[in-house]
């Protein structure tokens, strides 16, 4: 039976996270302590530093050797169905769209598992559901965030070739009005880039990102000192905590001043916040409900994996779609609205599983 005491425990791990994006709203909209400028500065040493240090942290304290596979395969399957949803609803129905398939996919599978899940599942379900969270965390680094990038890129190359195509057309109408054949030609090689060239183009942008080196250092590490048995030196140890200690408390005052820096809270209209906390709340617990069966997942290990798929949207979704100009004012109400009303939601999720076990 789920008590009131657990539902607190709850309550009283999330509650920090919630007084750091107040601070972080309040000092920007109400006090005006800190300019856009400013904001965007404090965004950069939180990108660049504490958070992939904290990344760093929990990556390099998995033991790749123990890792929960089944509920790695689980968390695989959710995100193949559904990406086999969306390409088929592109490919068969008339209202399908490239663009709003990538969005949909960051919407129903990215969440933000370390500075939400962690807290939240620990006060939960104990240890054991914070290493299951970090698991998952490490595969969505590794894995989802590449593809998504790449996808990304993959458009981004695409429209300015399409953006090439049309200024090369107009060049050669206005050289000379016939756009004879050797034009278009040399037009045809300049807007066509190849597979390895968007491959590169992704390749420099997983190179520039500083959440890429910690995730993959992370496991390099966690490898080698499970595998030889080897402790982290105490140097670097507290060299990375000093920082990464920050990380959860800087990302929510972060979120809290790209809230109020924005002229309304939900910025993408009432109709499109419903759909995205539909696909953020809905259909990726369900999705993931899914693979856990499909597995052969059950009791506690089923109840974490619903309930870190029903997380709030990751930061970094909206950081990519605000860089690749696709559809960010979706996704930061996803991440804004969505971490708000994301308390009574996963509490709902977790008082309902409990009755059903």
């Amino acid at each position: 039976m789920i008590g009131w005491g657990d539902v607190y425990k709850v309550v009283e791990s999330m509650t920090p996270l919630y007084v750091a994006l107040c601070l972080g709203y309040g000092s920007v909209r109400w006090c005006h302590i800190f300019t856009p400028e400013q904001c965007v500065a404090i965004d950069r040493l939180i990108s660049f530093f504490t958070l992939p240090l904290f990344t760093f942290e929990f990556t390099a304290h998995v033991d790749p050797f123990e890792m929960n596979y089944r509920f790695i395969c689980a968390d695989v399957i959710s995100k193949v169905i559904i990406i086999v949803v969306l390409a088929m609803w592109v490919k068969f129905s008339s209202k399908g769209s490239y663009c709003w398939s990538i969005t949909n996919f960051s919407l129903s599978t990215l969440s933000n598992t370390l500075v939400v899940g962690v807290p939240l599942l620990k006060a939960m379900y104990g240890e054991d559901a914070v290493a299951l969270v970090v698991q998952s965390f490490v595969v969505q680094a590794i894995i989802w965030f590449t593809i998504l990038l790449f996808v990304l890129e993959f458009r981004k190359a695409r429209n300015d070739n399409s953006a090439t195509s049309m200024t090369g057309d107009t060049h050669a109408i206005s050289i000379d009005s016939t756009k004879d054949l050797e034009g278009n030609k040399n037009v045809e090689i300049i807007s066509r880039p190849s597979f390895w060239s968007i491959m590169k183009i992704v390749c420099v942008k997983l190179a520039l990102n500083p959440n890429s080196y910690a995730s993959i250092i992370g496991i390099i590490w966690a490898s080698i000192s499970n595998r030889w048995h080897l402790k982290m030196p105490s140097i670097v140890e507290g060299s990375v905590q000093i920082m990464s200690r920050a990380g959860s408390g800087l990302a929510m005052f972060s979120m809290g001043l790209f809230m109020a820096l924005q002229e309304k809270l939900i910025v993408c209209g009432a109709s499109l916040t419903v759909f995205s906390m539909v696909l953020r709340f809905i259909a990726g617990p369900a999705t993931m409900a899914i693979g856990a069966v499909a597995v052969g997942l059950h009791g506690t290990i089923l109840r974490v994996a619903i309930i870190q798929a029903a997380l709030p949207q990751s930061i970094t979704s909206f950081i990519y779609a605000r860089e690749y100009g696709l559809h960010a004012d979706v996704l930061s109400t996803a991440v804004a609205f969505g971490t708000l009303v994301s308390l009574p939601v996963l509490i709902g999720y977790y008082v309902v599983l409990g009755f059903l076990s």
